[in-house]
């Protein structure tokens, strides 16, 4: 006589590589970073580029306060800058770079901020800083492991050209809104990149995990939907 085999259902797996459950690796990355480019896409269809860059409405501050106002919010509400300022921070953290990586920047976003006053011309500037936003946003999704004088020439680099473009919305102005702008500057960027970073350091399982790639990757989208953009409408 046969052997009698009991068969039982089968059993369901929550396995995380179970492809009906979920995607992994760079599987993952792709399909996310497609979709927060999708969505950036239609966002930007829809940006002022003018209130991208100025927090006073367009005009020029022509007081401390609204000088110190416009170089705390130009970073913010522009895109571009804040999602730098978002890579410079996850560079800095998952890098190990110096924190003074943020303060060069910094310094040399003043120095744009001073070519632009003095009349000195940079071709295509904001198309530059969108492609120093797709530059760095690769570099962090292929976990690139650049020297430290790479990351400052390239962080120098972006510091100069957003600096440069911080210069439109306080060109013209007197001195002490003037000043009250670039210490607004100085202070936002500092403190958003150097907060992001402590927190990505202190994160291991953000190091660890995908989620850089997937940073990464839609910081590079952010870059090349703005490039993007701006070609468009050129």
């Amino acid at each position: 006589m046969a052997e009698f085999t009991p068969r039982f259902p089968p059993q369901l797996s929550f396995h995380t590589e179970n492809p009906c459950l979920g995607l992994k690796g760079d599987t993952m990355t792709r399909y996310f970073s497609r979709l927060a480019l999708l969505f950036l896409l239609t966002m930007l269809t829809g940006a002022n580029p003018v209130w991208a860059h100025h927090l006073m409405g367009g005009t020029t501050p022509a007081t401390f306060l609204e000088g110190l106002l416009s170089g705390l919010g130009h970073p913010i509400i522009g895109l571009d800058h804040f999602v730098f300022l978002i890579a410079l921070g996850v560079a800095v953290g998952i890098g190990g770079l110096n924190l003074l990586m943020p303060a060069l920047f910094v310094g040399m976003s003043a120095i744009g901020v001073a070519l632009h006053l003095n009349g000195i011309t940079v071709p295509a500037a904001e198309f530059l800083v969108a492609s120093s936003l797709f530059v760095v946003g690769v570099m962090i999704a292929r976990e690139a492991r650049q020297t430290l004088s790479v990351w400052a020439g390239l962080f120098a680099l972006a510091g100069l050209l957003h600096g440069y473009t911080y210069g439109e919305s306080i060109f013209g102005a007197e001195s002490s809104p003037l000043w009250a702008y670039l210490i607004g500057l100085a202070v936002i960027q500092t403190f958003l990149a150097i907060a992001i970073a402590v927190v990505v350091r202190t994160r291991t399982a953000f190091a660890a995990s995908l989620t850089p790639r997937l940073a990464g990757a839609t910081i590079a989208g952010i870059g090349l939907a703005v490039m993007t953009g701006q070609l468009l409408s050129a």
